[in-house]
Protein backbone atom coordinates (compact mmCIF):
# COMPACT_ATOMS: atom_id res chain seq x y z
CA UNK A 1 0.00 0.00 0.00
CA UNK A 2 1.36 3.20 -0.84
CA UNK A 3 2.77 5.62 1.64
CA UNK A 4 1.63 8.89 -0.05
CA UNK A 5 -1.21 10.80 0.64
CA UNK A 6 -2.67 13.65 -1.09
CA UNK A 7 -4.38 15.98 1.66
CA UNK A 8 -6.93 18.88 0.81
CA UNK A 9 -8.09 21.53 3.38
CA UNK A 10 -10.22 23.88 2.53
CA UNK A 11 -11.67 26.80 5.46
CA UNK A 12 -14.02 29.31 3.95
CA UNK A 13 -14.83 32.04 5.57
CA UNK A 14 -18.58 34.18 5.07
CA UNK A 15 -19.56 37.78 5.87
CA UNK A 16 -23.22 39.32 6.74
CA UNK A 17 -21.82 42.43 4.30
CA UNK A 18 -18.98 43.56 2.26
CA UNK A 19 -16.19 44.07 4.67
CA UNK A 20 -12.58 45.00 4.52
CA UNK A 21 -9.81 42.91 5.25
CA UNK A 22 -6.62 43.82 6.92
CA UNK A 23 -3.63 41.68 6.40
CA UNK A 24 -4.24 38.07 7.09
CA UNK A 25 -1.35 35.81 7.52
CA UNK A 26 -1.85 32.21 6.91
CA UNK A 27 0.21 29.04 8.97
CA UNK A 28 -0.67 26.49 6.74
CA UNK A 29 2.62 25.62 5.29
CA UNK A 30 4.73 22.70 6.73
CA UNK A 31 8.08 24.14 8.16
CA UNK A 32 11.46 23.52 7.19
CA UNK A 33 12.44 21.04 10.15
CA UNK A 34 9.22 18.48 9.51
CA UNK A 35 10.23 15.25 9.92
CA UNK A 36 7.55 13.56 6.95
CA UNK A 37 8.82 14.37 3.63
CA UNK A 38 6.24 17.10 1.73
CA UNK A 39 6.68 16.56 -1.70
CA UNK A 40 4.24 18.86 -3.21
CA UNK A 41 2.48 22.11 -1.50
CA UNK A 42 -0.04 24.61 -2.99
CA UNK A 43 -1.93 27.18 -1.41
CA UNK A 44 -5.35 29.10 -3.47
CA UNK A 45 -6.41 31.82 -1.70
CA UNK A 46 -9.99 33.44 -3.06
CA UNK A 47 -11.42 35.85 -4.41
CA UNK A 48 -8.74 36.11 -7.01
CA UNK A 49 -6.92 39.56 -7.12
CA UNK A 50 -5.40 39.49 -3.77
CA UNK A 51 -1.76 40.27 -3.07
CA UNK A 52 0.17 37.03 -1.53
CA UNK A 53 3.54 37.15 -0.40
CA UNK A 54 5.62 34.41 1.82
CA UNK A 55 7.95 35.15 4.19
CA UNK A 56 9.93 33.40 7.35
CA UNK A 57 8.54 34.96 10.53
CA UNK A 58 11.27 35.17 13.70
CA UNK A 59 10.54 31.58 14.78
CA UNK A 60 11.06 29.53 11.40
CA UNK A 61 7.94 29.17 10.11
CA UNK A 62 6.99 30.08 6.41
CA UNK A 63 4.09 32.36 6.48
CA UNK A 64 1.91 33.43 3.64
CA UNK A 65 0.81 37.39 4.19
CA UNK A 66 -2.65 38.12 1.65
CA UNK A 67 -3.84 41.40 1.09
CA UNK A 68 -6.69 42.67 -0.51
CA UNK A 69 -7.36 46.01 -2.53
CA UNK A 70 -11.19 45.62 -2.68
CA UNK A 71 -13.98 45.12 -0.02
CA UNK A 72 -15.02 40.96 0.18
CA UNK A 73 -18.36 38.84 1.29
CA UNK A 74 -15.98 35.87 1.61
CA UNK A 75 -12.45 34.76 2.05
CA UNK A 76 -11.79 31.22 0.93
CA UNK A 77 -8.49 29.11 2.08
CA UNK A 78 -7.29 25.88 0.15
CA UNK A 79 -4.44 23.82 1.01
CA UNK A 80 -3.39 20.74 -0.76
CA UNK A 81 -0.09 19.17 -0.08
CA UNK A 82 1.30 15.46 -0.82
CA UNK A 83 2.99 13.73 2.00
CA UNK A 84 5.23 10.64 2.08
CA UNK A 85 3.74 8.89 5.79
CA UNK A 86 6.55 6.14 5.51
CA UNK A 87 6.84 5.00 8.56
CA UNK A 88 9.58 6.13 10.97
CA UNK A 89 11.09 5.52 14.46
CA UNK A 90 10.47 8.53 16.73
CA UNK A 91 13.57 7.23 18.78
CA UNK A 92 15.82 7.23 16.33
CA UNK A 93 18.22 10.17 17.38
CA UNK A 94 20.80 9.74 20.19
CA UNK A 95 21.21 12.64 22.91
CA UNK A 96 24.47 13.82 23.42
CA UNK A 97 26.30 12.49 26.82
CA UNK A 98 25.72 15.31 29.13
CA UNK A 99 22.16 15.64 28.18
CA UNK A 100 21.21 11.71 28.53
CA UNK A 101 20.98 12.79 32.44
CA UNK A 102 18.82 15.46 33.61
CA UNK A 103 19.38 17.94 37.10
CA UNK A 104 16.25 18.12 39.31
CA UNK A 105 15.96 22.35 39.70
CA UNK A 106 17.73 23.23 43.05
CA UNK A 107 15.91 24.68 46.05
CA UNK A 108 12.67 23.87 47.75
CA UNK A 109 10.07 24.05 44.63
CA UNK A 110 7.37 26.35 45.97
CA UNK A 111 10.38 28.76 46.27
CA UNK A 112 11.58 28.10 42.82
CA UNK A 113 8.94 28.35 41.18
CA UNK A 114 7.87 31.77 42.57
CA UNK A 115 11.15 33.09 41.47
CA UNK A 116 10.45 31.95 38.14
CA UNK A 117 7.55 32.97 37.55
CA UNK A 118 7.88 36.22 36.32
CA UNK A 119 11.12 35.50 34.18
CA UNK A 120 13.07 32.82 32.40
CA UNK A 121 13.31 29.08 34.26
CA UNK A 122 16.75 28.09 35.16
CA UNK A 123 17.65 25.63 31.94
CA UNK A 124 19.14 22.38 32.48
CA UNK A 125 22.81 22.22 32.25
CA UNK A 126 23.49 20.81 29.33
CA UNK A 127 22.47 23.51 27.27
CA UNK A 128 25.94 24.81 26.02
CA UNK A 129 26.35 28.37 26.49
CA UNK A 130 25.91 29.74 22.81
CA UNK A 131 22.29 28.41 23.44
CA UNK A 132 20.79 30.22 26.09
CA UNK A 133 20.37 33.12 24.17
CA UNK A 134 18.13 31.89 21.17
CA UNK A 135 16.81 29.31 23.43
CA UNK A 136 15.21 32.24 25.98
CA UNK A 137 11.86 32.63 24.34
CA UNK A 138 10.71 28.83 25.38
CA UNK A 139 12.13 28.49 28.95
CA UNK A 140 9.79 31.29 30.06
CA UNK A 141 7.37 29.68 32.81
CA UNK A 142 3.73 29.94 33.26
CA UNK A 143 2.70 31.37 36.38
CA UNK A 144 2.48 28.00 38.96
CA UNK A 145 -0.89 27.51 41.04
CA UNK A 146 -1.25 25.16 43.52
CA UNK A 147 -2.26 22.48 40.86
CA UNK A 148 1.15 22.81 38.85
CA UNK A 149 3.22 23.41 42.34
CA UNK A 150 1.46 19.85 43.75
CA UNK A 151 2.06 18.18 40.14
CA UNK A 152 5.77 19.45 40.34
CA UNK A 153 6.25 18.80 43.54
CA UNK A 154 5.07 15.11 43.43
CA UNK A 155 6.72 14.20 39.88
CA UNK A 156 10.22 15.75 41.05
CA UNK A 157 10.65 13.03 44.11
CA UNK A 158 9.58 10.28 42.30
CA UNK A 159 10.98 11.13 38.15
CA UNK A 160 13.26 8.76 36.67
CA UNK A 161 16.84 9.94 35.98
CA UNK A 162 17.12 8.98 32.57
CA UNK A 163 16.32 12.68 30.41
CA UNK A 164 14.73 10.90 27.84
CA UNK A 165 13.03 8.09 30.18
CA UNK A 166 11.96 11.12 32.19
CA UNK A 167 9.99 12.69 29.51
CA UNK A 168 8.49 9.92 27.89
CA UNK A 169 7.21 9.33 31.79
CA UNK A 170 6.13 12.91 32.10
CA UNK A 171 4.18 12.62 28.71
CA UNK A 172 2.19 9.65 29.78
CA UNK A 173 1.32 11.27 32.78
CA UNK A 174 -0.50 14.49 31.05
CA UNK A 175 -2.32 12.24 28.91
CA UNK A 176 -3.50 9.99 31.48
CA UNK A 177 -3.91 12.77 33.99
CA UNK A 178 -6.04 14.82 31.05
CA UNK A 179 -9.18 13.32 29.58
CA UNK A 180 -9.56 14.69 26.19
CA UNK A 181 -12.20 16.54 24.82
CA UNK A 182 -13.01 18.27 21.65
CA UNK A 183 -13.09 22.04 22.21
CA UNK A 184 -13.92 24.83 19.31
CA UNK A 185 -14.22 27.89 21.09
CA UNK A 186 -11.20 29.63 20.72
CA UNK A 187 -8.09 30.30 23.42
CA UNK A 188 -6.25 28.20 25.35
CA UNK A 189 -6.94 27.77 28.63
CA UNK A 190 -4.03 27.76 31.50
CA UNK A 191 -2.12 24.98 32.98
CA UNK A 192 -3.88 25.72 36.27
CA UNK A 193 -7.31 25.33 34.76
CA UNK A 194 -6.42 21.89 32.45
CA UNK A 195 -5.65 20.57 35.63
CA UNK A 196 -8.21 21.66 37.79
CA UNK A 197 -10.84 20.53 35.08
CA UNK A 198 -8.46 17.21 34.52
CA UNK A 199 -9.37 18.05 30.91
CA UNK A 200 -8.76 19.87 27.97
CA UNK A 201 -8.44 19.95 24.10
CA UNK A 202 -5.40 19.13 22.21
CA UNK A 203 -3.78 22.58 22.48
CA UNK A 204 -4.76 23.04 26.53
CA UNK A 205 -2.69 19.61 27.06
CA UNK A 206 -0.07 20.89 24.79
CA UNK A 207 0.20 23.91 27.19
CA UNK A 208 0.00 22.32 30.11
CA UNK A 209 3.36 20.03 28.94
CA UNK A 210 5.21 23.00 27.88
CA UNK A 211 4.93 24.81 31.21
CA UNK A 212 5.90 21.43 33.17
CA UNK A 213 9.09 21.41 30.48
CA UNK A 214 10.23 24.73 31.30
CA UNK A 215 9.51 24.62 34.95
CA UNK A 216 12.26 21.84 34.98
CA UNK A 217 14.61 23.38 33.04
CA UNK A 218 13.88 22.29 29.58
CA UNK A 219 13.22 24.77 26.33
CA UNK A 220 10.04 23.70 24.89
CA UNK A 221 7.57 25.02 22.09
CA UNK A 222 3.91 25.12 21.03
CA UNK A 223 3.33 23.26 17.61
CA UNK A 224 0.49 23.45 15.94
CA UNK A 225 -0.38 21.06 12.87
CA UNK A 226 -2.03 18.49 10.74
CA UNK A 227 -2.27 14.78 12.35
CA UNK A 228 -2.94 12.31 9.41
CA UNK A 229 -4.01 8.62 10.34
CA UNK A 230 -4.52 5.56 9.68
CA UNK A 231 -8.29 3.61 10.66
CA UNK A 232 -10.07 1.10 10.08
CA UNK A 233 -14.21 1.49 9.57
CA UNK A 234 -16.68 -0.73 10.49
CA UNK A 235 -16.13 -2.55 7.29
CA UNK A 236 -12.55 -3.36 8.22
CA UNK A 237 -11.68 -0.88 5.37
CA UNK A 238 -8.60 1.32 5.79
CA UNK A 239 -9.64 5.03 5.74
CA UNK A 240 -7.47 8.14 6.57
CA UNK A 241 -8.59 11.35 8.77
CA UNK A 242 -6.63 14.32 9.65
CA UNK A 243 -7.29 16.89 11.70
CA UNK A 244 -5.58 20.17 12.51
CA UNK A 245 -3.43 19.30 16.45
CA UNK A 246 -1.32 20.66 18.39
CA UNK A 247 1.53 19.08 20.77
CA UNK A 248 5.05 20.00 22.56
CA UNK A 249 7.95 20.12 21.21
CA UNK A 250 11.50 19.80 23.85
CA UNK A 251 14.72 21.03 22.84
CA UNK A 252 17.24 18.18 23.38
CA UNK A 253 21.24 18.39 22.36
CA UNK A 254 21.88 15.86 19.88
CA UNK A 255 18.57 15.26 18.61
CA UNK A 256 17.23 18.56 18.16
CA UNK A 257 13.37 19.70 18.81
CA UNK A 258 11.34 16.47 20.07
CA UNK A 259 7.65 16.30 19.55
CA UNK A 260 5.45 14.67 22.55
CA UNK A 261 1.70 14.31 21.54
CA UNK A 262 0.12 14.70 25.26
CA UNK A 263 -3.66 13.22 23.82
CA UNK A 264 -1.60 9.61 23.28
CA UNK A 265 0.99 10.25 25.36
CA UNK A 266 3.29 9.50 22.67
CA UNK A 267 6.55 10.62 20.58
CA UNK A 268 5.42 12.28 17.47
CA UNK A 269 6.01 10.39 13.92
CA UNK A 270 5.32 10.52 10.65
CA UNK A 271 1.62 11.25 11.22
CA UNK A 272 2.50 14.60 12.67
CA UNK A 273 3.09 17.44 10.08
CA UNK A 274 4.02 20.72 12.01
CA UNK A 275 2.70 23.59 10.51
CA UNK A 276 3.96 26.23 13.26
CA UNK A 277 5.94 26.32 16.13
CA UNK A 278 5.92 29.06 18.57
CA UNK A 279 6.95 29.98 22.22
CA UNK A 280 3.44 30.47 22.64
CA UNK A 281 0.09 29.21 21.32
CA UNK A 282 -1.38 32.82 20.01
CA UNK A 283 1.32 32.81 17.75
CA UNK A 284 0.81 29.47 15.92
CA UNK A 285 -2.58 30.26 15.19
CA UNK A 286 -3.43 28.84 11.75
CA UNK A 287 -4.96 32.16 10.20
CA UNK A 288 -5.21 35.47 12.07
CA UNK A 289 -5.75 39.01 10.83
CA UNK A 290 -8.18 42.02 11.27
CA UNK A 291 -11.57 42.85 9.43
CA UNK A 292 -14.19 44.94 9.77
CA UNK A 293 -17.02 44.64 12.40
CA UNK A 294 -19.66 42.24 10.94
CA UNK A 295 -21.38 38.67 11.73
CA UNK A 296 -18.88 36.19 10.17
CA UNK A 297 -19.35 32.58 9.65
CA UNK A 298 -16.63 29.98 9.52
CA UNK A 299 -16.31 26.26 8.10
CA UNK A 300 -13.32 24.00 6.97
CA UNK A 301 -12.96 20.62 5.57
CA UNK A 302 -10.60 18.15 5.36
CA UNK A 303 -10.06 15.26 2.48
CA UNK A 304 -7.13 12.54 3.14
CA UNK A 305 -6.03 10.01 -0.08
CA UNK A 306 -3.91 7.50 -1.00
CA UNK A 307 -1.56 8.21 -4.01
CA UNK A 308 -0.83 5.53 -6.14
CA UNK A 309 2.57 5.25 -7.33
CA UNK A 310 3.74 4.25 -10.36
CA UNK A 311 5.84 0.94 -8.89
CA UNK A 312 2.59 0.20 -6.18
CA UNK A 313 -0.05 0.02 -9.14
Amino acid sequence: MSSHVMLTHQTRYRYDRPVCLGPQTIRLRPTRTARTPVRSYALQVEPGGCRQTWHQDSYGNQVAEVLFAERVTRFDITVQLEADLTPRNPFDFTLTPPARGWMPPAGPASTRLDDEAGGVARQQPFYAPEEHGWLAPYCVPQPAGPHLHAFLTEWMEHAPTDTLEMLVALNRAVASRIGYQIRLEPGVWTPEETLARATGSCRDSAWLMIALLRHLGFAARFVSGYLIQSNRNAEGEDILTCDLHAWAEAFLPGAGWVGFDTTSGLLTAQGHLPLAATPAPEQAAPVTGLLDQCTATFDFSMQTDRVLLPDSI
